[in-house]
């Protein structure tokens, strides 16, 4: 029915297209006639068909609803045996669902005691084993405790001296005699260690008839077999540095300067003093050395330029620790090529001594080898005629046995007195 409607529809809408292309195409009054017939017929025929689609729709309709009906009877027969079997599958579903429930509640009754019960022995399990690794653990604690309170008190104890040593090395480098103390006995080692006590002197007059002595002189030898001084002396100006290193700390460059200057006039002053009281020459060598017990203060003069003031201006070098073992360390070979020189004369005399003796030696081992060929001949001699004249004389004496000859001439007896 519904494909009738639409072809109508089609056949309708094709007819009214004709129309309008045959009202375009032909004369005014002669269109409007064709047209209006045309038109005419159109209307009877799709009336007509009109009046069959919906006799045929109706026809239709008719039977369909007869087959729904009778459809509709099946459905509901159909769906009254699904409800009833519906319920039939509800009642046992909500039978099995209960027996299942039943079976799962006791279940996890069972599960949960067995549960409860496992978890109770666990339970005193961990914490017999949490009791005891505690304790373990604790009393370990406690034993490391004591450990760490031992070493914290003897490190305390060790801090306490090492804090009264710092206390005193402070009152030690506070006091400037102290200070000077300090340097003499380090200048005092490095000469110990290098040089032997015969080379060196302690508290030393260099210059003749004056009090002021010189902590340490070396003695230098010269040619006439004798000796000079070489004066050296421990200068630590501790305050005069701690300050310059408290002004390099603060990086305030006013003080820095000051301190700098106060230093280097230092320095000048107790190279002004050694050459005043120790230079004497030619009792002393025409300089001296000035000691700085620490590399830091050696490096800062250094860096002022102090090495060249002072050997210009006071005929003093100055020296740290290495530079001091470094210096007594070539005074060392110095002493030992002067020995060397010193011991030259003596080496000559006694390879002249060799030289005449060997002469000598010469002279003996000429006549000893003159004697030798002498006697040489002579056994040649006494080998060559004399043994083939004594075997002349023998060839017509029979020989013995080896036997018979050891027993005529007793060689057996004469070989057994060296056993004896």
């Amino acid at each position: 029915m519904q494909y009738l409607s639409v072809a109508t529809l089609v056949l309708v809408i094709i007819l009214l297209a004709l129309v309008i292309i045959l009202l375009t195409r032909k004369p005014a009054v002669q269109e409007r006639q064709e047209s209006s017939g045309t038109i005419a017929a159109l209307g009877t025929l799709v009336s007509q068909n009109l009046k069959e689609g919906r006799a045929a729709q109706l026809d239709q309709l008719s039977a369909m609803e007869k087959s729904l009906s009778g459809r509709m009877g099946g459905v509901t027969d159909q769906l009254g045996q699904f409800e009833k079997r519906l319920h039939g599958f509800t009642a046992e579903t909500a039978q099995s669902l209960e027996n299942i429930r039943a079976a799962v509640d006791k279940n996890l009754r069972a599960l949960q005691e067995d549960n409860n019960r496992k978890l109770d022995d666990m339970r005193r399990i961990v914490d017999e084993k949490l009791q005891k690794t505690l304790s373990d653990r604790m009393n370990e604690s406690f034993k490391l405790v004591n450990e760490r309170l031992e070493q914290v008190y003897k490190g305390l104890g060790e801090m306490q001296t090492l804090a009264q040593g710092v206390g005193d090395l402070k009152k030690v480098l506070t006091n400037v005699k102290t200070r000077g103390i300090v340097g003499e006995i380090q200048l005092g080692a490095i000469l110990e260690d290098i040089l032997a006590p015969e080379q060196y002197g302690v508290n030393v007059a260099t210059r003749p008839g004056s009090r002021n002595v010189v902590e340490y002189a070396v003695k230098l030898p010269v040619e006439d077999g004798g000796f000079i001084w070489l004066p050296i002396d421990s200068k630590f100006p501790g305050e005069t540095y701690g300050a310059l290193r408290d002004a390099y700390e603060d990086g305030a460059r006013e003080q820095l300067d000051a301190c700098a200057k106060t230093l280097v006039n230092t320095l000048k002053a107790e190279a002004k003093d050694i050459r005043d009281k120790y230079l004497e020459p030619p009792y002393t060598t025409d300089f001296g050395i000035l000691f700085l017990p620490f590399e830091g203060l050696y490096a800062e003069a250094v860096s002022r330029g102090m090495v060249e003031v002072l050997q210009r201006d006071y005929h003093v070098n100055i020296a740290g620790p290495s530079t001091m073992a470094a210096l007594l360390n070539s005074l060392q070979m110095s002493f030992r090529t002067i020995a060397i020189q010193k011991r030259s004369g003596e080496v000559w005399s006694v390879l002249g001594a060799v030289k005449t003796e060997f002469d000598k030696f010469e002279a003996c081992l000429t006549q000893t080898q003159t004697r030798l060929d002498q006697a040489s001949r002579e056994l040649d001699k006494l080998v060559g005629t004399r043994t083939r004249a004594i075997r002349r004389k023998l060839k017509s004496v029979t020989e013995l046995s080896e036997a018979e000859s050891e027993t005529v001439l007793a060689l057996g007896e004469d070989a057994a007195e060296p056993e004896e």
